[in-house]
């Protein structure tokens, strides 16, 4: 069992930063591939990031990529999101997951979820 939470969620102005933490506890993750999403409301929850335990492969949309930058902390088990030049479009919920990476095609299989943290972008 591992538990995950988040933290660092809040309201910015477009165009400003926030850096999401995923923290662990429980059964460590480190062999893990982590992965945060995001879902607005009436939409799908989407993958926004994700990186593989071996080799920190990193993996972005289109919609992010350039903006967001994943990374993970092994010996503290965590791992963050920083999110650059905010949109509107980013304000959603955010998760942190575990599971696994599928690169053909991109996608990610998430074993546990955190509860998630809101971020509200601005225009």
């Amino acid at each position: 069992q591992v538990q995950l939470v988040e933290s660092g969620g809040g309201l910015v102005q477009a165009g400003g930063s926030l850096r999401l933490s995923c923290a662990a506890s429980g059964r460590t993750f480190s062999s893990y591939d982590m992965g945060w999403f995001r879902q607005a409301p009436g939409k799908e929850r989407e993958l926004v990031g994700a990186i593989t335990w071996r080799g920190g492969i990193t993996y972005y949309p289109d919609s992010v990529k350039g903006r967001f930058t994943i990374t993970r902390d092994l010996a503290k088990n965590t791992v963050d999101l920083q999110m650059n030049s905010l949109k509107p479009e980013d304000t959603a919920v955010y998760y942190c997951a575990t599971g696994g990476m599928v690169r053909v095609p991109p996608t990610f299989r998430v074993d546990y979820w955190g509860k998630g943290t809101l971020v509200t972008v601005s225009s």
